[in-house]
């Protein structure tokens, strides 16, 4: 049988510089190398890479800056008091995970094309606009643009979600359409055009995105525990689903109509009893040797430490910002950071496993709930020390998964493929 490039041979040894000749052949047959093609420049091939690194850099700066306006220590205030620092956590840096998870997944579920390109830097400078015009004096125009962000991302999943008539995951682009009346609500009240109060928006966003983390945890994290460690036998319930995933809906309205006492007590007490049972079932004890799976077990058991202190704080027995806290640091920041890893590791072609690089953030980030939700209760003399060294904690967390995976989520992937 005639050998590959066997006339290419031939001509080499007749041509007086065949050596040459050679060289130039073997690089135009020779397929890129896996470093050669992760070192190409990515950033905007795929939704999570922006906005992952967008997010980590962005939680580490901010909450470090707004600790210490905190404290006093700033001459010029960074935001406009504890309802800017949430605006900007909630709507700012958990909405720009979500907004790279879901550009991302969605082009699995439907086989079709997210916002890549231009039409990617675009959206992301739109997020970033939004961070830079809540800092100044024009409350319209950051209004407008963080209220148009939230729908941009909707309008993103939407076309392929509905071109490939994926019903189970319709929900989404409502979800988003949902907060930005959420971010809208909060600055028409800073603005004074409504009289109700911001922190109503800010409630319902964060249900809304309790919402989505406890469809996202059903659907994944049984699924990853199963696939890590074989014989876990990590299972769902389907009445333990639907009231876990009912009670955080029925949560929401409840939040929206200013409901409380014992009825809002009695709502949170049955979801986080619903959330335990389902975080029971997918058995986190095994997991305890396997980081990239246990992170997401230890956050989401954050989800049940909230929904228990909110109803404490119903009736005064904790402070109310604690049990925020639980779901803010604890939960959201917890998984996020697990996600973020995972699947920055799986769309770049990487094995599913945690180095010392991740599990560090992953402590880093999880001591800062710990410190920000009990020091407090150990130490209440102590409550400034506790606050200032959870933000130092959460800050050194998200600071290493920037300088981590600024490389990885700027270059192409390790196997050469797209996204």
């Amino acid at each position: 049988m005639q050998q590959p490039f066997a006339s290419e041979q031939r001509l080499r040894r007749r041509a007086p510089g065949h050596a040459v000749l050679t060289a130039m052949v073997q690089v135009l047959h020779t397929r890129p190398s896996a470093q050669t093609a992760s070192s190409r420049f990515a950033l905007w091939r795929l939704g999570f890479r922006p906005f992952y690194l967008l997010a980590s850099v962005f939680a580490a700066l901010s909450i470090g800056v707004w600790a210490l306006q905190y404290a006093g220590w700033l001459e010029h205030a960074y935001l406009a008091g504890p309802l800017g620092h949430a605006h900007e956590m909630l709507f700012g840096f958990a909405l720009a995970v979500v907004s790279g998870f879901l550009f991302t997944a969605v082009r699995n579920w439907t086989g079709r094309p997210t916002p890549t390109g231009p039409v990617l830097a675009a959206i992301a400078a739109l997020w970033l606009a939004g961070r830079v015009l809540v800092l100044t004096p024009y409350g319209w125009a950051a209004a407008i643009v963080n209220v148009a962000f939230p729908l941009a991302v909707a309008a993103g999943i939407a076309v392929p979600i509905f071109r490939s008539r994926n019903r189970r995951n319709y929900f989404f682009v409502a979800v988003l359409a949902a907060i930005a009346i959420a971010v809208l609500a909060v600055h028409l009240a800073q603005l004074d055009v409504i009289a109700l109060p911001g922190w109503i928006g800010i409630r319902a966003g964060l249900d809304i995105v309790l919402f989505v983390m406890s469809v996202m945890g059903g659907r994944v994290i049984a699924m990853f525990t199963n696939n890590a460690i074989p014989g876990t036998n990590a299972r769902r319930h389907p009445l333990v689903e639907k009231l876990a995933l009912g009670s955080v809906l029925v949560l929401l309205v409840a939040d929206t109509l200013q409901l409380s006492g014992a009825a809002l007590a009695a709502i949170l007490a049955v979801a986080a009893v619903a959330h335990a049972v389902r975080l029971a079932l997918w058995q986190p004890w095994r997991t305890l040797h396997t980081p990239i799976v246990w992170v997401l077990h230890a956050a989401y058991a954050w989800i049940v430490i909230h929904l228990v202190l909110r109803a404490l704080s119903v009736y005064e027995l904790v402070p109310a910002p604690l049990a925020v806290h639980a779901l803010t640091i604890g939960a959201i920041g917890g998984l996020t950071i697990g996600m973020m890893t995972r699947t920055a590791r799986g769309h770049t072609g990487r094995p599913l496993q945690a180095d010392r690089w991740e599990v560090t953030c992953y402590a880093l980030v999880l001591t800062a709930a710990l410190v920000r939700v009990f020091g407090p209760l150990v130490l209440p003399a102590a409550y400034l020390a506790t606050v200032e060294l959870s933000a130092v904690l959460w800050s050194a967390g998200y600071a290493l998964y920037a300088i981590r995976y600024w490389p990885i989520l700027t270059r192409s992937r390790l196997d050469g493929a797209s996204g």
